[in-house]
């Protein structure tokens, strides 16, 4: 009986640690270039009582045996890194990657993170930054007597200069990918970091070598499906309900057990 208990309260960790993951899509579901995240399960050990195979009588074998579970764990939390839905903006500093890849952003402790959100700004110097004022990587800075800016799907970044009929062009986005997307560590801000497991960066000019193009004016939206979420937050519920169910009839059938009297 403390079996069922054991592996009934093992459901409902597991389900709290769902519902968590869940809210936290809910939660992002307009945040630029936000991708989902899913709880991966995994049953825990068996008891075997009786091995499938095991001798019964002479020339003969148990087919299946018996083997009790003992609950449930996390396996993983993937993140999904499917297209979100495009928004177009008209601003000229809105970026988005159609296709796979990461923006490369400059932290301030010299580190190279990665950010499919494409909300970029100018900061005082003309330099291309987050919203953090992380700036991009490589460094695109604008020059202040630029009357408009232009980005090529393939990266390249041009100005109209005043007093020029052409415009010029003064650098080169450059994206990156991973072998294992799902591998990076997420450590806020909508950035990503490298691990062992995603691989090193592999970067180059965007629309090349498997990478997505870039669009100006456009941004990525979160890929969250709301209703989606509600009904997987549905279904999470009503299994934490069941395993608190499954606990308290455990606990019943202890009580009478405990309860047996001799005649």
């Amino acid at each position: 009986m403390m079996r069922a208990l054991w592996s009934a309260a093992s459901g409902m960790m597991a389900q709290q640690l769902n519902v968590d993951t869940i809210a936290n899509n809910l939660a992002n579901v307009n945040t630029a270039g936000f991708k989902r995240q899913r709880v991966d399960f995994q049953d825990l050990m068996y008891q075997a009582i009786k091995l499938p195979g095991s001798p019964a009588a002479s020339g003969v074998q148990v087919p299946t045996g018996i083997q009790v579970g003992l609950g449930v764990r996390t396996a993983a939390t993937t993140k999904i890194f499917a297209q979100g839905t495009f928004q177009t903006t008209g601003n000229p500093l809105d970026l988005c990657i159609e296709g796979d890849g990461f923006f490369q952003v400059l932290r301030p402790n010299g580190d190279v993170v990665y950010t499919r959100a494409g909300t970029f700004k100018l900061d005082s110097s003309g330099n291309f930054v987050t919203s953090d004022g992380c700036p991009l990587e490589p460094p695109i800075t604008i020059p202040t007597d630029a009357e408009s800016i232009s980005i090529g799907g393939d990266g390249t970044v041009a100005v109209m200069l005043a007093g020029n009929t052409a415009p010029q062009e003064i650098g080169q986005i450059t994206l990156a990918r991973f072998a294992n997307p799902g591998g990076l560590l997420n450590i806020g801000h909508s950035l990503y970091a490298a691990t062992a497991a995603s691989g090193d960066a592999q970067t180059g000019t965007p629309g090349a070598d498997g990478l997505g193009q870039v669009a100006q004016g456009v941004l990525e939206l979160s890929n969250v499906e709301v209703v989606e979420e509600m009904v997987n937050m549905i279904t999470a519920q009503r299994a934490y309900e069941a395993n608190s169910h499954a606990i308290k009839i455990a606990d019943d059938m202890l009580q009478l057990a405990n309860n047996v009297r001799r005649g």
